[in-house]
């Protein structure tokens, strides 16, 4: 019975063995890339390329150029000698090349919008922000402009309490020069003076 022990706790730990020795994945450490079978490329290169074809597709240097290899196309396929030509009168070949042309120049062009409206939409979004922040800035300054105005509107200023002194002593000086004794220097005295007189 011994035996039967022994090797049942074998065959176990030899199960846990191989089930052990397979890789494990490990969850703090990022998985090795899979082999594909299609090629991979940068699709930030890839736009910056083909914005660079569609830059040069719009420029009146590639219409003079389209136009200089289609006259040499034809000319040559004209008056070239029948052996030498490649292109016969229908000018079959030529007609492929430029819908070849046209049908990657489409998607090529379309491709570099896409990108050109990718960054004006995260453009604009800065902008909006940048807007909003401008307008509560605005705002707030607004606000502390109005508070400062209410607040020197309370304060007396220099010309005010100059104004306000040379009026005190034009009136000491005809109080001392007996003009108008009747006159008070400030009004409650005015009123006092006036119930002392008529009294």
């Amino acid at each position: 019975m011994v035996p039967e022990r022994e090797t049942t706790t074998r065959e176990r730990a030899a199960s846990g063995a191989t089930a052990s020795s397979r890789a494990r994945a490990r969850l703090d450490q990022p998985r090795p890339p899979r082999r594909r079978l299609l090629p991979e490329w940068d699709p930030e290169a890839f736009g910056r390329l083909s914005e660079r074809i569609a830059r040069f597709l719009g420029t009146g240097r590639f219409i003079v150029w389209m136009t200089v290899v289609i006259i040499v196309w034809v000319v040559w396929n004209v008056s070239a000698p029948s052996g030498l030509r490649f292109d016969e009168y229908p000018f079959i070949f030529l007609t492929l090349m430029l819908s070849l042309q046209a049908s990657y120049a489409a998607p090529l062009i379309l491709l570099a919008q896409n990108r050109q409206d990718d960054r004006d939409r995260v453009n604009l979004e800065q902008d909006r922000k940048q807007n909003e922040r401008s307008i509560a800035d605005t705002e707030y300054l607004t606000r502390e402009i109005a508070a400062l105005r209410i607040g020197l509107g309370e304060v007396a200023t220099r010309d005010w309490i100059r104004s306000e002194l040379q009026d005190l002593v034009k009136d000491l000086e005809e109080r001392q020069n007996g003009h108008h004794p009747d006159r008070a220097v400030f009004p409650a005295d005015r009123s006092a003076g006036r119930d002392v007189h008529d009294r």
